[in-house]
């Protein structure tokens, strides 16, 4: 076996031998003398031709890339950036979807991006004021330390302090300097005052002689005579500051009413507010109304609430926008038959008294005025300055002198309208009262207000017994008793209608919910059939609403009036004749 591999190995060093005397041969053969003549060809190749000008540009812009600072839009970085490059103040091609470049998240003001100064406002003002005051302030620019620019004798003299930091002692004695100059100029000013221009308001020694402080009191000097114009206007000021405190407004509307009927008494003597004696209910079961039966117009602008006579509704009452309260016949000839007018704003609400001889009405104007029915005088006004929302007589016989008003200042007033007075106020509502429903044999009232919270008084006592608010709970601009007298339905602005029981604890019927209306924004009343089978409601598009109490289902839907339906009541004696008024000013008869 050795002596094979010794054998292979030689002959590996003999062909290796070889192979370099052949390399030698051939390099002594292509001497010039010795080789032939060849023709040198170009190289080909199968590659397309490489533009290599651009190769040098990168080569050359990613050695400028290593000083510039890097692109905010740019996703990829191709080269290691410095720590300065990656700190540099933003700046570079333009924002793709900005106008002038800077991405909205970076704008912080009309011209672009402004970075807040690393400065206090009170060191900022302090510097400033000094600056302006002394001349000179610290520098700004200052690395570390103090440096100072501007006046630096000044800084010298002063020790280098700022308005807002002169001790005590020295705040003293600059007040005595300036005392000692002031009285040395006095002096100067005293002897340069007797000189001959001293009566020239426009000379310099005037100023000196006449200079004040400007704190300093005016001097009253003598009146002179008044001219014809003066004593005329003072006069009249007078006049009006004495009838200010005489108490009440000027009265601007002079109280007067226009009768529209044919005669005031008929041939027998009765008046023309009497009920026709064959008035009186056909049976106890109430329908809804299907077809409109009489329109009356007589309002220029919106009818805001409208009441029947009490007991047999031969006449309708109705309050207008246009300041006027009007009263309509509804059995026989259906016109107007009594217009009122004494009121200088829109009337907000009206109410019968239980005969209907008198009746209350609240306006704009800040005044409640009792109007007798037949003749439409004003017995008596009654006002508080603040605008009354809404005016209730109390229901019981012997008390159909006392009148509650549920004010815009959260007060709910009582006024005896024999003697006049403020007899009680009910004062706990923390918004403008809405609504007065006397409950429980009229012993107790139940209030509404924009507070949306209801509170139950007993009557005449101004302490609440019943507080009702829920979080839930919406403001209830109108509220109606249920016939048996033992629910109330409140119209909620969240569009339904809610049912509280009368009883001892006031309780939400959480059973009983009529909705489907829009009613948001606007007092639309709500009332029931005499029968207590039927509720109703206007609503903001114009509709009336009838509702099944038992099923609390929506029953029919009447399209009444154009804009915002208002008011609704159901006659009291024709069990299927329904009223209703709205914004655009009609009254109809269904």
């Amino acid at each position: 076996m050795d002596n094979l591999l010794q054998t292979y190995s030689a002959k590996s060093d003999d062909d290796n031998d070889e192979k370099e005397e052949n390399k030698l041969q051939k390099d002594s053969d292509s001497s010039p003398n010795s080789s032939p003549l060849r023709i040198a060809l170009p190289s080909k190749t199968s590659a397309p031709k490489v533009d290599d000008t651009m190769l040098a540009l990168t080569v050359a812009d990613s050695n400028l890339k290593i000083h510039k600072p890097i692109d905010p839009i740019q996703h990829l970085v191709a080269f290691n950036p410095t720590y300065d490059q990656l700190w540099a103040p933003i700046y570079g091609p333009a924002h793709p979807y900005a106008k002038d470049g800077i991405a909205q998240g970076m704008r912080n003001h009309k011209l672009g991006f402004v970075e807040n100064a690393s400065i206090q406002p009170f060191v900022f003002d302090e510097q400033y004021n000094t600056f302006h005051k002394y001349g000179y302030a610290a520098d700004p620019s200052a690395s570390e330390g103090y440096n100072y620019v501007g006046d630096l004798d000044q800084l010298e003299k002063n020790d280098g302090i700022s308005v807002y930091n002169i001790p005590q002692h020295k705040q003293k004695k600059l007040r005595m300097e300036k005392m000692v100059d002031d009285v040395e100029k006095g002096d100067g000013s005293n002897l340069e005052s007797n000189g001959p221009d001293v009566d020239d308001p426009s000379s310099e020694q005037w100023l000196l002689k006449n200079r004040k402080s400007p704190w300093a009191g005016k001097k009253e000097g003598l009146q002179a005579e008044l001219t014809e114009e003066q004593k005329k206007y003072a006069e009249e000021h007078a006049e009006k500051k004495a009838e200010k405190e005489r108490g009440g407004e000027r009265v601007e509307f002079a109280d007067k009413s226009t009768f529209h009927g044919k005669e005031e008494y008929d041939y027998q003597g009765r008046s023309w507010i009497a009920p026709p004696k064959d008035a009186k209910a056909m049976n106890d079961h109430c329908y809804i109304p299907k077809r409109l039966e009489h329109t009356w117009s007589g309002h220029t602008k919106g009818v805001s609430a409208i009441r029947f006579f009490p007991k047999h509704g031969h006449l309708i009452l109705s309050a207008g926008m246009d300041s006027k309260v009007k009263i309509w016949d509804v059995f026989n000839s259906r016109k107007c038959m009594r217009t009122y007018m004494g009121h200088s704003k829109a009337v907000r609400d009206i109410s019968f008294s239980n005969d209907g001889t008198k009746f209350l009405s609240a306006s704009y104007d800040k005044n409640i005025k009792c109007w007798d029915t037949e003749t439409g005088k004003v017995i008596s006004t009654f006002s508080t300055g603040k605008i009354p929302y809404v005016v209730k007589l109390n229901p019981d016989e012997d008390k159909q002198n006392i009148l509650l008003a549920g004010m815009s200042d959260k007060k709910i007033v009582q006024w005896d309208m024999n003697s006049g007075e403020i007899t009680q106020e009910y004062d706990q509502h923390l918004g403008a009262v809405n609504t007065i429903t006397f409950v429980d044999n009229n012993r107790r009232f139940v209030t509404s207000s924009d507070d949306k919270s209801l509170r139950v008084w007993e009557f005449g006592i101004p302490v609440v017994i019943k507080y009702i608010s829920e979080p839930h709970m919406h403001s209830m601009p109108a509220i109606s008793l249920h016939p048996n007298s033992n629910w109330l339905a409140a119209q909620s602005l969240d569009n339904q209608i809610l049912i509280y029981s009368t009883r001892e604890r006031f309780q939400l019927n959480k059973k009983k919910r009529f909705a489907g209306h829009i009613v948001a924004g606007y007092a639309c009343q709500v009332n029931f059939s005499p029968d207590g089978r039927f509720v109703m409601s206007g609503d903001g598009e114009g509709k009336c609403w009838f509702w099944d109490w038992k099923s609390c289902k929506v029953f029919r839907t009447n399209k009444s009036h154009e804009g915002v339906c208002i008011g609704c009541e159901w006659h009291p004696l024709e069990q299927s004749k329904v009223a209703t008024c709205g914004w655009d000013g009609l009254i109809k008869y269904w």
